[in-house]
């Protein structure tokens, strides 16, 4: 019809460049640049700061399936990164919607900045529901995501770095992510319109040495609360300078890539902490490398586990949770040799989600018992540590609750 005007679409500022040649389009945010990265999908509906700034998504692109991310905008008490000054965590995030101005009382800056700030590249305004579909139905792609506000790309170059990254099976990036030096934690769970408030040096009961493969503050802050002297230590400390430390426990932190390469120069280690008898409790990249250490082997999944509404069986008490999830490879467990048990398994799809040592203080499990999501209901795990070192101290033990 004359007169009319013609049709017209924005031109896309970002792009999703897979590693099978796809191209998704969409509106530019964050950070400008490109990266190459595997393109997962969060479930949970909630925490969106500490899902971005979570060590283990070093490497990754995350693709939020819940529409509206950034109406409570950012501050620095959600984060989850021990060194936020590194920015370890997801590369790349992927959202429906734009993002919306900030409309939370604890709000100190908006989404769009905060990501810009962290270096982290965004594209929104496509069809995550089809995306996370693509995904569940091919696997988690590898990936570019690129971001230029004029809308300048290079499509074939793209295309080529997205089919030739390596991907994460083989990729250490635990010592990408690892604070690299040795410090003490002393923070103790926040508290709602309190904030944190530190551990004091008298409170303190038990000494637990941390492993850092990529851990979260909220692990820390749950030792904390329990009144533990907390000491981090590099991934790459020697089972001779932790046992140095005289711990009462040892914590086998999360962290991002996969364990067979991390387990390089971990499991060894692992191994002789093994054998010191002292309390041993591992989470996620944790858990997957003390799988590794007593002879099971890890597989890398086919989409992984992301998000905060998992439903996970803890065998030792009959009892299923509501977890935090995120993790990419899983312990298989028609590998654990005898003398390992399953204790937790994902209602999903099966796989291992813990494993204890029989007649060892040992344990571990694959999902995030430190988050929040809704309800508390894997917490407990912190306290059944606790009571493993109060056992051995010959202390009497705490409810777990």
């Amino acid at each position: 019809m004359t007169g009319t005007a013609p049709w017209t679409t924005a031109k896309p500022t970002a792009l999703l460049v897979l590693a099978d040649g796809t191209v998704i389009e969409g509106k530019g945010i964050g950070a400008t640049g490109k990266v190459q990265a595997e393109v997962v999908f969060n479930t949970a509906l909630t925490g969106y700061e500490e899902i971005m700034t979570d060590p283990s998504y070093l490497g990754q692109i995350v693709t939020f399936t819940f529409p509206h991310i950034g109406n409570i905008g950012a501050n620095d008490e959600d984060i989850e990164d021990l060194t936020p000054a590194a920015r370890h965590g997801a590369v790349g995030v992927i959202f429906k919607a734009d993002i919306t101005d900030p409309s939370s009382y604890r709000a100190a800056k908006h989404l769009d900045a905060w990501l810009k700030a962290r270096g982290i590249i965004g594209l929104c305004g496509i069809d995550t529901r089809a995306l996370t579909a693509w995904i569940r139905e091919n696997g988690a792609p590898n990936a570019v995501i690129a971001h230029d506000p004029n809308g300048v790309f290079n499509l074939d170059e793209l295309k080529a770095e997205a089919k030739a990254w390596s991907g994460l099976e083989g990729l250490d990036l635990a010592k990408v992510a690892s604070s690299g030096q040795s410090s003490r934690w002393s923070e103790k769970p926040w508290v709602w319109n309190e904030g944190y408030a530190e551990l004091a040096e008298t409170e303190t009961t038990h000494h637990v040495v941390a492993l850092d493969f990529g851990v979260k503050r909220n692990i820390l802050r749950l030792f904390a609360g329990l009144g533990c002297k907390v000491t981090v230590m590099p991934a790459t400390t020697s089972a001779e300078e932790v046992l140095a430390q005289k711990p009462d426990g040892i914590f086998l932190s999360n962290g991002p890539g996969d364990p067979a390469a991390t387990g390089e120069y971990a499991v060894p280690v692992i191994k002789d902490l093994i054998k010191s008898n002292i309390p041993l409790f591992g989470i996620c990249l944790g858990h997957q490398m003390l799988g590794l250490a007593l002879g099971a082997k890890t597989e890398k999944m086919h989409q992984g586990h992301h998000g905060a509404n998992h439903p996970v069986k803890d065998h030792t008490t009959g009892k299923v949770e509501i977890v935090s999830m995120n993790h990419g490879f899983a312990v298989d467990s028609k590998s654990l040799p005898e003398g390992v048990e399953e204790t937790h398994v994902s209602l999903f799809d099966g796989t291992n989600c813990g494993l204890r040592v029989t007649g060892k203080p040992v344990f571990s499990v694959q999902h995030h018992p430190e988050a929040s999501p809704g309800p508390q209901d894997s917490h407990y795990l912190f306290r059944r540590f606790i009571n493993l070192v109060r056992e051995k101290k010959g202390e009497p033990a705490l409810a777990e609750r």
